[in-house]
């Protein structure tokens, strides 16, 4: 072989051929189409922490210390190391393995031994009787050396099987950002919750002292004789759920306050002493007009199975790579000595080097076996991805309905919460005048609180179909960490 070819023999190794299918990430949503039920939302869609619409300081403080401290996002960020530790081990395979090693010995050789025996022994010359042993019975040895081994990545195996690893990197990634988006929207939602309990608690306490100043007025009614037991009944009888009523408040009040020290990672007392008296955050933002559909790229479930094709892809070349053959190169340098001393003098060099090909002709058809499973594995992929982007429209499109019909449903019972206090306006100049008496404006205060409790209701559905929409679309909800550090005390009592 001349030496001239040696380059360009090296350069095809080093180069290889990949045989792993082309592959084109899936292009099924359209970035001109629009969402139907968008309605005629006026303001811009905040893309990047859209919770600040709530204008409410101890929420975004709440938000940044719990991707500081909950614990599914830690767990979620450890899988990212680990998938980068993974991907490294696994593009190691691409480059040469070196080790070294040394080590002494010694050994003893047998005179019965069949070839050195003799020597051992002694050899006896013909001119005397003395046995001349031509070599030493025990033997020391050094040895220090080094072993280079190296498979040629023709085929393009291993870099497919490292692109695969990598692609395996990305989407734990992304699955901390969705982890990200769900503890996020999480917490929102409960915060909300546990606002929206305390101002529904107020308006409960309102309405049971409304009742008891009925039930009070009913029993002097009865005492004189001008009222029935049955109207003591019914009184007494709203007075019991109003108190129900409130438990039922203190206790979601509760719930909604435990799940937020759950997600912040700490005790219920912790959290509880976060929070100043504060009203329910009101919605400044609203969804804009002609939202592309493109938006649905950003969704965690969409992302990932897009990513799981491309991976798949790749596990699928690994397996066709099999059809061919391996190329292993290994080298292995030495010193040899007797003693330490002569381990580096001249002449105790040796070494072994050497070129192998391994081509498996015949495995009973394992190898198409599984390239036939890698490309099954890929379909069902490509059906999945299919099937997140219809499930994600279809999110959208529920989220976006609920959110358009929770304005109007607000809108409709803030028209009826106008009618109520024009009716308690009304019953009570009645009364001053004495066409009415006063239960009947006690009727009408009922109705209206009860109408306000209803609007509290309202307003929350509003904020929760907010939250389903901005989780719906995905997006990047990760504070960054310069963030939290410039809010430190913002929202603290």
């Amino acid at each position: 072989m001349k030496k001239s070819s040696l380059p360009i023999i090296i350069a095809l190794l080093l180069s290889g051929c990949s045989v792993t299918p082309e592959y084109q990430a899936p292009d099924t949503i359209s970035s001109d189409a629009v969402f139907m039920n968008q309605g005629d939302h006026e303001n811009t869609l905040n893309e990047s922490h859209w919770w600040k619409q709530f204008n409410d300081p101890q929420l975004d403080k709440l938000i940044g210390d719990m991707q500081a401290q909950n614990i599914s996002l830690q767990i979620a960020a450890e899988r990212v190391k680990a998938a980068a530790a993974y991907q490294q081990a696994i593009a190691s395979l691409k480059i040469p393995t070196i080790s070294a090693g040394l080590g002494g010995g010694s050994y003893g050789i047998s005179e019965k031994d069949p070839l050195l025996g003799a020597a051992v022994a002694g050899i006896s010359l013909p001119i005397s009787d003395q046995k001349i042993e031509l070599i030493d019975k025990s033997q020391q040895v050094y040895a220090v050396g080094a072993n280079v081994s190296w498979k040629a990545d023709l085929f393009g195996q291993l870099d497919a099987l490292d692109q695969a690893a990598q692609i395996r990197q990305e989407q734990a990634a992304i699955l901390r950002q969705g982890v990200t988006t769900l503890v996020t929207a999480d917490l929102i939602h409960n915060y909300l919750q546990y606002r929206g309990a305390q101002a529904r608690l107020q308006i409960a306490d309102k309405n049971i002292a409304d009742q008891q100043a009925s039930l009070d007025m009913v029993v002097t009614l009865v005492d004189s004789g001008y009222s029935s037991d049955l109207d003591l009944a019914k009184a007494r009888a709203a007075l019991a759920a109003m108190n129900a009523s409130k438990t039922a408040l203190q206790t979601a009040e509760k719930v909604h306050l435990y799940r937020i020290a759950t997600l912040l990672g700490e005790h219920p007392r912790e959290t509880a002493q976060r929070f100043n008296a504060a009203p329910l955050p009101q919605v400044t933002g609203k969804i804009p007009v002609g939202l592309p559909s493109s938006l649905l790229k950003r969704r965690t479930d969409i992302a990932l199975a897009e990513r799981e094709m491309a991976a798949i892809n790749q596990e699928l070349g690994a397996s066709m790579a099999k059809r061919y053959p391996d190329v292993y190169l290994t080298a292995s340098p030495t010193t040899l000595a007797g003693n330490v001393d002569e381990l580096f003098s001249s002449g105790s060099s040796s070494w072994l080097a050497g070129a192998g090909l391994n081509w498996t002709l015949f495995d009973g058809g394992r190898t198409e076996a599984m390239i036939e499973l890698q490309q099954v594995r890929f379909k069902q992929a490509s059906l999945r991805y299919q099937h997140a982007v219809n499930s994600a429209f279809n999110e959208v499109e529920t989220s976006l309905m609920s959110y358009g019909n929770s304005l109007t449903f607000h809108q409709q019972l803030q028209q009826a919460a106008e009618q109520s206090h024009i009716a308690v306006d009304k019953a009570k100049h009645l009364y001053q005048a004495g066409l009415i008496d006063y239960l009947q404006v006690l009727d009408a205060q009922r109705q209206q609180h009860q109408l306000d409790d209803a609007a509290v209701i309202a307003k929350l559905n509003i904020a929760a179909n907010l939250v389903m929409v901005n989780k719906a679309l995905g997006g990047d909800w990760q504070v960054q960490t310069s963030e939290l550090t410039s809010c430190v005390d913002c929202g603290k009592p």
